[in-house]
């Protein structure tokens, strides 16, 4: 490979194949060294020159890349590496829904095709908006996060740094935390003396992201239609103003929502617009509710012990992750819903390192005991009518119970089983 050289000798198509082969030559024996930067620039404040930089770019030249293709590759080769540690940070498992999960992320990040990503999407996905799906509990915060600081950074040659600290470029803004008249103050900023309280000027969130940056409005499924109507002038003029203000500012970075509630529901209701659901919905992910994952691979709860109480811990313990497994298999039922998801699966994990004891949660028993006093239809129009209370989505019911939409929505329509 050293004894070829881009040239005009070779097609394009031999030429483009040898780049992308010298590329992932390269990109793999220096990734121990950018997994190594990543860790320390994560726990710095300040943006770190990377060591590995340097070796990387010589690397690229001697395998015939021109020193502009070869800055570029660097930006690209760092970047992959943080999605990956990035993904595999935030979703952990071996089940097919979490192999799922993973994909559409790093799909996300790179489109489902990295030469057109590397040639021509690179450093301009702002304007592909996401919308997280899944009940309470799912990870929709973490999935954002790998998003949101696997975004594209370039390296800046006369700096010798990239241009971004990737740790702070996701900006997370919980919407429900806000009353309505705070929310706008929120996301758009607002000019001093805009309304009483207003002493000082304030940047929102628009504005303090960067333009590498992502915003993510979690619990979008409770904004008040009105803010939804100025949210669209930043997703389509990519513009805001601030409370009080007269001038337009840009933004630059790229949007990622998410919500607990059903899409379809909210639209029907007339609390969602439409519009501003077609301007959000270049991709739609939905994150597998814990049950889901179990079902698909049991083996699964075993990884998920091990990774959260190695969280809570510190450091990790395979014997005490083991008991902690022994005891939940020992306290409750095998089929056991797990309504709370992973977060109610982190929360046990805790009250089992507290009292040695975790029963569950009792709305969910309560109605596991009533399923098994229920036998053929009605037992799994209860089911259905439980899956969809905890994820208010008949996609995700259909997909618990294996039967496709329509009939998931008979079922959660049903009258109740008496």
């Amino acid at each position: 490979m050293t004894n070829w050289r881009r040239s005009e000798r070779h097609s394009s198509a031999a030429n483009d194949a040898y780049e992308r082969a010298a590329f992932y030559v390269v990109f793999h024996r220096f990734s121990g060294e950018i997994d190594a930067h990543i860790k320390k620039q994560r726990a710095s404040e300040a943006i770190v020159r990377p060591d590995f930089v340097p070796g990387l770019l010589s690397a690229f030249e001697s395998l015939g890349l021109s020193d502009a293709r070869a800055r570029e590759r660097i930006s690209l080769a760092f970047q992959l590496r943080r999605a990956f540690v990035a993904i595999d940070r935030s979703v952990t498992g071996a089940s097919a829904p979490t192999q799922h999960l993973r994909e559409a992320l790093w799909n996300n990040i790179f489109t489902h095709d990295l030469g057109l990503y590397a040639n021509t999407l690179m450093g301009r996905m702002e304007d592909f908006s996401t919308i997280l799906l899944g009940p309470t509990g799912t990870g929709k915060g973490a999935a954002a996060s790998a998003i949101g600081m696997a975004g594209y950074i370039p390296w800046n040659a006369k700096s010798g740094r990239f241009d971004e600290n990737f740790a702070k470029t996701f900006l997370p803004l919980n919407l429900s935390e806000y009353s309505a008249n705070l929310i706008e103050s929120e996301l758009f900023g607002h000019e001093k003396g805009a309304f009483t309280g207003a002493i000082q000027r304030r940047a929102g969130a628009f504005e303090r992201c960067s333009a590498m940056g992502s915003v993510f409005l979690d619990e979008i499924g409770d904004l008040d239609p009105t803010v939804q109507v100025k949210l669209l002038r930043v997703l389509e003029a990519r513009q805001f103003t601030p409370v009080g203000g007269a001038e337009p500012r840009r933004f630059s970075g790229r949007i990622i929502a998410a919500t607990h509630r059903s899409l379809e529901s909210l639209r029907t209701a007339g609390r969602m617009r439409h519009d501003f659901y077609y301007r959000l919905c270049s991709d739609v992910i939905h994150l597998p509710t814990l049950r889901e994952r179990l079902d698909a691979d049991p083996a699964e709860l075993t990884l998920l012990v091990s990774q959260l109480a190695t969280r809570i811990l510190g450091v990790p313990s395979h014997a005490l992750a083991a008991s902690i497994e022994a005891t939940i298999a020992e306290k409750l039922p095998r089929e056991y819903a797990w309504p709370g998801n992973i977060r109610e699966l982190e929360q046990c994990i805790r009250r089992i390192l507290l009292t040695q004891r975790y029963t569950g949660d009792p709305l969910a028993l309560g109605w596991q005991e009533e399923e098994k006093k229920i036998d053929g239809p009605s037992a799994l129009v209860m089911r259905a009518q439980m899956l969809y209370r905890e994820s208010r989505n008949y996609g995700a019911v259909a997909r618990a119970l294996g039967i496709d939409r329509r009939t998931a929505k008979k079922y959660v329509d049903a009258p109740c089983p008496a």
